[in-house]
């Protein structure tokens, strides 16, 4: 594994630049974060980014619409409709499908939403009760089970991906990135105080991983657990108490700009 050196300012320098091109509002509205940003209420906007991030796979444009139109289908109102809506109003969620999440699976996490919220106040402290190592990753892989409960062997259990595995679970990653990170742009929502910004990973997908590869940020040629610590160990030497912010950067190189690897 390539340690990146503080003396690599050429990277330092690219990054921090992108970063402050993509990471601004403008950013929100063609992007999944778009869906938790219809809410205030720190509840609605802990489920809507769980069940966008979720979704997150395929076309852009298709996730947004997508998940705009779930929201709907939760009558607009997230926490409400989870907690008081009873078995004959589920009905109204079969039309949903997003490739292999349909609707079957969006009532499965339903179930898991109304068993978390009916022992913790919020999410975060569901998430927090898992920390015990103060590795995220593994944070994630204990979450799953309490979330997932008796459909942690069916079908739906593949939509929460599982770092114990070695899965770069790079959706669970880029919600904890919206909850967790702050700072004064407006894009992530920074309203899990229990979590420092420091601790996250870096959500790690075909585009992020190839700029990361041309960098020589990533030596790993899998995307997996494993390539994920090693990038976000690089990241943290350029900013160790805001690492993941560096998403913004080679999330954006790769599907804005069409940075490709080194080794394609």
């Amino acid at each position: 594994m390539r340690k990146l050196k503080k003396t690599d300012r050429d990277i330092f320098e690219l990054l921090e630049m992108k970063v402050r091109e993509f990471n601004t509002p403008a950013f929100i509205t063609d992007d999944p974060i778009a869906i938790p940003h219809r809410y205030t209420d720190k509840r609605d906007r802990e489920i809507a980014g769980f069940l966008a991030a979720t979704i997150a796979w395929g076309q852009r444009p298709t996730i947004v619409r997508n998940g705009h139109r779930l929201m709907e289908l939760l009558h607009d109102a997230p926490y409400e409709f989870i907690m008081s809506t009873g078995t004959r109003e589920l009905k109204s969620l079969k039309t949903f499908v997003h490739r292999t999440f349909n609707s079957d699976d969006l009532i499965v996490f339903i179930q898991g939403f109304r068993r978390i919220y009916n022992e913790h106040a919020t999410l975060e402290d569901a998430f927090y009760k898992h920390h015990s190592t103060g590795n995220i990753l593994d944070t994630i892989s204990s979450f799953r089970m309490e979330f997932l409960g008796k459909a942690l062997q069916e079908r739906t259990a593949k939509h929460v991906s599982d770092p114990g595995k070695g899965s770069s679970a790079k959706r669970i990653n880029m919600f904890l990135r919206w909850m967790i990170r702050r700072d004064k742009t407006g894009v992530d929502f920074g309203i899990w105080q229990q979590f420092s910004p420091s601790e996250l990973m870096c959500p790690l997908d075909v585009h992020v991983g190839n700029v990361a590869r041309s960098l020589q940020l990533l030596e790993r040629k899998i995307d997996d657990r494993k390539a994920v610590e090693e990038l976000t160990a690089n990241l943290r030497l350029l900013d160790p108490k805001d690492p993941v912010k560096y998403d913004f950067a080679l999330f954006g190189l790769g599907i804005f700009e069409g940075w490709k690897s080194i080794t394609t």
